[in-house]
């Protein structure tokens, strides 16, 4: 702070700038506004967030004292350059000569009282929001909501500026700064950009804020009673007359919105860039299977090498010395296209077995050929074949046999569970080690591939190929995923993710026989479609599992008995919590789903459970027999009347609330605890 204002960079422009600031032994999140190189008022947050992502508690204390100001003593290295003693703090605003400016921070725009209200209600005209809010998917329509919200409903100006970025975590910031105007939006920025800074301005009209106001008789009676905040008096004008030949008000626009699909390809790919670039990392290893997941991850990577691309192009001064050296150009070479640039820095290996088929190592093969990917196609059957004599060694006469060959579910597991475990084991030696056989500097970061709904089943083995240094979809759904390659395969050139898209879901861990092919959702015993339905009701309506099976009958009334309905209830949260364990040591992952099981900064819970649940489960039936004997008719004419109208039986299932398959699977015939 003392830096800039020895600087002329506050010079005639007033600026609205972030810092902790410790007053009276207590450290607040601050906003300080500072002009002409003087601080004019450290305004203290109000209201801090402290759920979800968020700890702000961890750092900060919110300021107590609504509408006081006291006087803060400034701290030697600002006295020197400011020459100032004392500057107000608290919660207070500016009136300079011609408008009032106020702060609003981040969490205080979302809360119930917010203090943009207030404010409005006491004359302010200006509220700036500097804000560090983590990209969701379909969520930017919300925060653009709440901020139109605020000034259709008390007029202003609404200056809102977020970060860009990689926060050094599972979060990416994703900008989108903007100005609104009386409910109207007159400027924005880009919601997922390769820049560090991004600059919006927009020419707005005074006298249409005080003219909206004075129309409102409600705004003005209540405006009338509001108590007043203190304000700080500076001589300055922020406005200047009205000139049309080179000053005339910004005209609204029309809110730029990313379909879900969009997002999904540019949110990760940014998140990946910085982090690649912040770790000093010089590319990343992906163990590609040729299914849905690895496919997306792969995908997004080449999504990132585009925009890098894009950016470089464009004249990015600092995309261009990142590029360089994680790329390892050399006489002054640049990336001239995305699928040179993915050539050298993603790595894709297949490591087959005899379990897995021709169609997954070609559509693995032919997916890294249109990105640009150097693959590899590495048979690790000698391991797997090793570990198994190394276990018959040492328990003569216990031979290892799969299920569709008579053997146990034990065994049936643990063979799965070695090929998972090898082939963690070896995408790490390759990524430690394929820069050096390249000749090149460096090393690898491995990317991980599983979803969030097969964390929230437990529905992958520990220390497997979920097991990376990050994970780009670990947040995101099955139902997303398999949409983004459809969208993938036509706005992102890459053809093969349709036919990965449309292949049934599996491991490929076991045996392909005449009668059995292993299958995802009949290994799980419930289908994608469920298990996005179950991690909504878990986390977002915070169901547990008696009032889980209370909106599901409501929810499949007509179309499962609540019998059956409790039955695949009982069947999530007892893998579930089997499972939860799994979640302490799952991949750092780009969080992208407010449903998201992550257990170590989001979805804070116990990772052991009574998994009988008996005290639950002993409910439910009590409530089975209560509404199966209160059934006003048989379930098969519940069944005729109350099938699904056309407009719903046509409508996609965008929040994974609809209805379930027909058919999910045999729940009885799985048991899978570990894969």
């Amino acid at each position: 702070m003392a830096e800039i204002l020895a600087s002329d960079l506050t010079n005639g422009i007033v600026c609205d700038i972030g810092l902790p600031v410790e007053e009276c032994g207590v450290r607040y999140n601050c906003r300080a506004y500072c002009l002409d190189g003087q601080i004019l008022l450290v305004r203290p947050k109000l209201y801090l967030a402290n759920d979800g992502n968020y700890r702000e508690l961890r750092w900060f204390s919110s300021w107590k004292r609504l509408r006081e100001l006291e006087t803060y003593q400034l701290p030697e290295c600002i006295r020197e350059v400011t020459g100032q003693e004392t500057v107000p703090f608290g919660d207070g605003y500016l009136s300079f000569e011609d408008t009032g400016v106020a702060s609003e921070t981040c969490e205080e725009l979302f809360t119930p009282s917010a203090p943009h209200i207030g404010l409005s209600l006491g004359g302010v005209e200006i509220i700036a929001n500097g804000s560090g809010s983590h990209h969701q998917l379909r969520k930017l329509n919300t925060r653009i909501e709440l901020m139109q919200s605020a000034t259709s409903k008390c007029g202003g100006v609404y200056m809102y500026a977020n970060q860009q970025g990689c926060d050094g975590g599972r979060l990416y910031y994703d900008g989108c700064a903007c100005i609104m105007v009386n409910g109207d939006v007159v400027a924005q920025g880009s919601q997922f950009s390769m820049k560090d800074v991004e600059v919006v301005t927009a020419c707005v009209d005074l006298d249409a804020v005080s003219s909206f106001r004075g129309t409102i008789s409600s705004l003005r009676e209540q405006a009338s009673q509001e108590p007043r905040t203190p304000s700080i008096a500076v001589k300055f004008k922020l406005s200047r007359p009205m000139n049309m030949a080179n000053h005339f008000p910004s005209l609204p626009i029309k809110v730029r919105y990313h379909d879900p699909y969009e997002e999904i390809a540019l949110g990760p790919a940014c998140w990946l860039w910085d982090y690649l670039r912040r770790s000093g990392a010089t590319g990343y290893l992906l163990p590609l299977s040729g299914g849905a997941d690895s496919s997306s991850v792969a995908a997004i990577v080449g999504c990132m090498c585009q925009l890098v691309v894009k950016a470089v192009r464009e004249g990015d001064k600092q995309v261009i010395a990142d590029a360089i050296r994680m790329g390892n150009y050399r006489n002054d070479e640049v990336p001239e296209s995305a699928d040179e640039f993915a050539q050298r820095l993603l790595h894709t290996v297949y490591m087959g077995t005899e379990n897995s088929s021709h169609a997954t190592r070609d559509r693995a093969k032919r997916l890294a050929g249109e990105i640009g990917a150097s693959h590899l196609n590495v048979n690790i059957d000698v391991v797997v074949k090793a570990l198994l004599t190394l276990f018959e060694s040492v328990f003569p006469g216990r031979k290892l046999r799969y299920k569709v060959h008579g053997g146990t579910q034990t065994e049936n597991l643990a063979l799965q569970n070695i090929q998972a475990r090898i082939r963690m084991v070896i995408a790490f030696m390759l990524a430690s080690l394929m820069p050096w056989v390249r000749s090149k500097p460096g090393f690898l970061l491995v990317l991980g591939s599983a979803n969030v709904d097969e964390g929230l089943r437990g529905y992958l083995t520990k220390y497997d190929c979920s097991s990376a240094d990050i994970n780009p979809i670990g947040g995101i759904s099955k139902g997303d995923i398999r949409a983004f390659l459809r969208w993938g395969a036509l706005n992102l050139g890459y053809g093969t993710l349709a036919e990965v898209e449309g292949a049934p879901p599996t491991a490929e861990l076991e045996p392909i026989t005449v009668k059995y092919t292993q299958t995802d959702e009949i290994d799980m015993g419930m289908t994608y479609e469920e298990l996005g339905m179950y991690g909504r009701l878990r986390k977002i309506f915070r169901c547990g599992p008696v009032s889980m099976f209370e909106n599901l009958c409501i929810r499949w009334h007509g179309r499962l008995t609540p019998a059956e309905v409790a039955q695949k209830v009982k069947d999530f949260f007892k893998y579930y919590s089997i499972n939860r364990h799994k979640m302490t040591t799952l991949t750092p992952s780009y969080h992208a789903e407010n449903y998201s099981p992550e257990d170590n900064r989001y979805d804070l819970r116990q990772f052991l459970y009574n998994t009988r649940w008996p005290w639950q489960f002993r409910r439910i039936d009590q409530l089975v027999d209560k509404y199966e004997t209160s059934m006003p008719e048989p379930l098969t004419e519940f069944r005729q009347h109350m099938q699904p109208t056309a407009a719903e039986a046509a409508a996609p299932n965008s929040t994974g609330l609809g209805v379930p398959a027909a058919s999910s699977g045999n729940p009885q015939a799985s048991g899978n605890l570990q894969k």
